[in-house]
């Protein structure tokens, strides 16, 4: 295959640290080069400065999509995580991580789904399309026809993937640790356990199965959502068999008329409040490759039901104070709430009240305000980064918030970047005080 999308996926242990020493020894060769540039130029760079430029970003996704698995799904979540408060010439780079993976070339795919379904695998098929119509971070996607004339997707897991899972995360820790962005008396490891048992509920596929049958269950006749069916019969831990639905990317829906943006978001955002207030579960990977758009029907086909989980009725009660003290505008209560639900730390309030005082007034200025929201508006963004510069700087304030608080924030943060994404209008208040006030 002379395809250059097409990439064998390394499977051992040795070969997938052989790709995290290259991309150290890449990425520091990238800093030395930068940091004698700026020298020459009579400038003295902190080392974030040598290590957060565009090159080494394209080093990184890059080499993340080829080794895909728990490593790249890291990325995608770091990519998403990071939001406004990225360098804006950054996030266009790392969002090609949400952009797709490499296939796997024909003989891998034709060794894991043998192993799987047997040497005559594609006897169980009308039609078997053997090129991959997605690929993400822990397997890919084909087209298929069932002997009934069912047409089907088929989620073929990466080789390799559950296996790598640890020494992935340890890997991105240490690759985190050695880039001098994460001070040492910062303690990670509960967050990286964490991490490591979501990534293995992903890489379950019979979990998932499960998972999209109670989302189907929660949304069944909802108007706005359609959710695929899996095939129990074909389906197993590491292959997916389920309806296979036409949509569009949800990206495509940016060059659609307003009334047809601001619909769309305005039910993805208020599935986020139901998942919160009203379910207490959550899928919490808003990679936007999860959903597709029917233009047919107006609906957004959901995908991708790995990542779903249980929200514990704390975090769902932290979320509630912190919602009832922004609604009533109280901002003492509001800090008490942030530090509630893990946001904030008691040390970065000591050391930064007024900074983060300033910071309330202006999300509570832009979002707090009856009316429409217009997410394409991103004038606030700027005078928060200012204002929170002393915060970000002063790493003996840096704290790691619950697992569960950072998993819900991530589906809030990037359903809210796909929201500028589709510069969406929407009456966020009002949907906020109906999501309370009805849960």
């Amino acid at each position: 295959m002379n395809d250059t999308r097409y990439r064998k996926v390394p499977g051992s242990r040795l070969s997938r640290l052989a790709g995290f020493g290259q991309l150290a020894g890449e990425v520091a060769g990238g800093m030395l080069a930068e940091g004698a540039r700026r020298l020459a130029r009579g400038e003295r760079p902190h080392l974030s400065d040598l290590l957060l430029t565009p090159a080494n970003a394209v080093r990184l996704t890059d080499q993340l999509s080829r080794l895909r698995g728990a490593a790249m799904k890291l990325g995608q979540m770091i990519s998403l995580d990071a939001g406004d408060m990225m360098p804006s010439e950054l996030g266009p780079i790392l969002a090609r991580l949400r952009e797709g993976a490499h296939r796997m070339p024909p003989d891998q795919l034709n060794r894991v789904l043998t192993e799987q379904w047997g040497i005559d695998w594609r006897a169980r098929f009308a039609r078997f399309d053997s090129t991959a119509i997605a690929a993400a971070s822990i397997g890919q996607v084909h087209r298929a026809v069932l002997p009934d004339g069912r047409v089907v997707a088929v989620k073929v897991q990466y080789p390799g993937v559950v296996q790598s899972i640890d020494a992935d995360v340890d890997s991105v820790a240490t690759l985190l640790r050695m880039s001098g962005l994460l001070p040492d008396t910062l303690d990670v490891g509960p967050l990286l356990a964490e991490t490591k048992k979501q990534l293995r509920e992903e890489a379950d596929y019979w979990r998932e199965a499960e998972q999209m049958r109670r989302y189907g269950e929660m949304l069944a006749g909802d108007d706005d959502f359609i959710v695929p069916r899996a095939v129990p019969d074909l389906s197993g831990e590491r292959v997916l068999v389920m309806d296979y639905l036409e949509g569009a990317p949800i990206d495509s829906l940016s060059t659609a008329p307003q009334a047809t943006r601001d619909k769309a978001m305005q039910a993805l955002m208020g599935l986020v409040l139901r998942e919160i207030f009203s379910f207490g579960f959550m899928q919490t990977d808003p990679n936007f490759a999860n959903y597709r758009w029917q233009a047919n029907t107006d609906r957004i086909v959901l995908l991708d039901f790995g990542a779903a989980r249980a929200v514990p009725e704390a975090t769902r009660q932290a979320y509630r104070g912190l919602v009832h003290a922004g609604l009533a505008g109280d901002r003492a209560a509001l800090k008490t709430r942030l530090i509630e639900v893990g946001f904030v730390s008691p040390a970065a309030l000591a050391r930064h009240g007024l900074a983060l005082d300033a910071m309330i007034e202006t999300v509570m200025n832009h979002l707090g305000r009856p009316g429409l929201i217009d997410f394409a508006d991103r004038g606030f963004v700027e005078t928060l980064r200012e204002q929170a510069r002393h915060m970000v700087v002063d790493r003996g304030a840096w704290h790691v918030p619950p697992a569960d608080t950072l998993f819900v924030q991530r589906k809030i943060s990037g359903t809210a970047l796909l929201a500028v994404r589709m510069r969406a209008q929407m009456p966020l208040r009002a949907m906020v005080e109906e999501a309370v006030t009805n849960a």
